[in-house]
This record gives structure tokens, sequence and C-alpha cells, in this order.
């Protein structure tokens, strides 16, 4: 496959699969990774939505992790959603995953009302006018609430969401209030969280939540997840979701 100036190949080290990035776009990191695995419960013959799918990271890895029937990644910068289409190409995954290029707040266009088995999100963590911004426009979308905030993904994510869909997303604890209440208004009720430390003695800088439609209240807190060991290196856990244990 011809490569644009800047992309590159990655190896995802995970039953062969593989994603075109670019180092001028944001490029995937360990959260990406880490919701696909906390997701790869999904039902069989899923539809999933995966909401600011950037590279196509989670759906790629989604369409080999479950046995779903169709994944649509929307994006709303053109150019990476391009390029996203291109790594769907790359892993003749054509006939599992769609690339839509458009905002959330015009899904309802492509998918209609309860349509959708479960939505993946890894949104901007930054509202618009909170901390530092990126001098790139590209990353800049990525990373703050510039083009759609965390409302927008949730009620408009719900709109499409069958009744007892699943909705996972990563975000950071600080959103965590913020989340749930938005969960609530939309009826979408939390059902798992887990928090994510870099090491044991750290404070949690992620945090993994699922919600479910219309369903009963109970919320199960799982054990925390820890990236590092005391010397540097992963822990065995994430070793497994990374393939390599």
């Amino acid at each position: 496959m011809d490569l644009k100036e800047n992309e590159r190949i990655d190896d995802l080290e995970y039953k062969g699969l593989k994603i075109i990035q670019n180092e001028n776009y944001f490029c995937f990191g360990m959260d990406s990774i880490l919701l696909s695995d906390f997701a790869k419960d999904l039902k069989k013959d899923s539809n999933i939505l995966d909401i600011g799918t950037g590279t196509g990271i989670i759906s790629i890895l989604l369409s080999k992790k479950t046995e779903c029937k169709k994944i649509f990644a929307l994006e709303v910068q053109k150019e990476i959603s391009e390029m996203a289409g291109r790594s769907v190409k790359l892993n003749d995954l054509e006939n599992t995953i769609e690339i839509i290029n458009d905002n959330i707040k015009n899904i309802e266009k492509y998918l209609d009302k309860n349509s959708i088995n479960a939505i993946v999100t890894n949104p901007p963590y930054k509202k618009e006018n909170c901390g530092v911004k990126n001098e790139n426009i590209n990353k800049l979308i990525s990373r703050h609430e510039i083009t759609a905030n965390l409302e927008d993904f949730i009620s408009h994510g719900s709109n499409v969401l069958k009744d007892k869909g699943a909705f996972y997303m990563v975000n950071r604890p600080e959103r965590l209030a913020e989340i749930i209440n938005l969960f609530k208004k939309y009826m979408i009720e939390p059902k798992k969280l887990r928090l994510v430390y870099p090491k044991v003695n750290n404070k949690p800088n992620l945090i993994l939540i699922k919600g479910v439609k219309n369903a009963k209240a109970f919320l199960e807190i799982e054990r925390p997840l820890v990236i590092y060991n005391e010397d540097n290196t992963y822990t065995d856990e994430i070793l497994k979701i990374y393939n390599k244990k």
C-alpha cells in the first residue's frame, strides 16, 4: 500500500492486524488499547458504533477481539477518517468496518434510532477552553471538545443505542461525576467502572466505564488496573492485554 508523507504502518501484534499512522495527527495511545480490552465482552453479532474513531484503532481491534457483526466508525476529521479507511482496507475489513466522516451530532443521518447494540468511545478529554492547547489543529480537535462535547457524544449515542445496549468509554478521572450525570440524564445506567493507575502508589489517570441503556441500578467497581511495576516494566495484566504474555 502506498503511504502518504509522514505516514507509517504499525504492527498491532494481534492476529496480524496493522494500522496506518501519521506523526502529524493524533496517534493512538494505551487508552485505546485498554478500552478495546474492556469492551471485548460484547455480545456476538453486535452492531457497534465507535464514536471518534481517529485512526480506527478501537474498531480494528474489536473486529478480531469480538464476534461483532458490523462496526460503524465515526470520525469528524476528513483526512484522519480517510487514513482510517485505508487501514480498514489494509486489514481486509471492509465487510466489517464502515467509516463515517461526520460529526456525532449528525449520526442520526446514518443510523436509525435504537439500532446499535453497543457504543465505544475514546472522546476528547479536555473541555474546549481548558488546558494547554497543541498548535496542530488535528491534534487540537482530538484532545479538546472543539467539534462536539461530552454531552453530544452521550446524548446522540443514546439515541441510536438499543434498549439494554452497552456504552463503553475511556476518560479522565476528573470527569467521572460529569459522565455519570450525563449517563443518567440520557437513560444510561453506570454498570461497571475500573480505575487505571500508572503505578500502585499513584493516583489514577484513566477510567474505564460501561453503562447500559435502561438497565437497573447496580454499579460494580472492578479491581484497579496498574500499568507499571516499581521497576517501570509492564505489569503482567498489561502484558496480557498487549498479547505479550
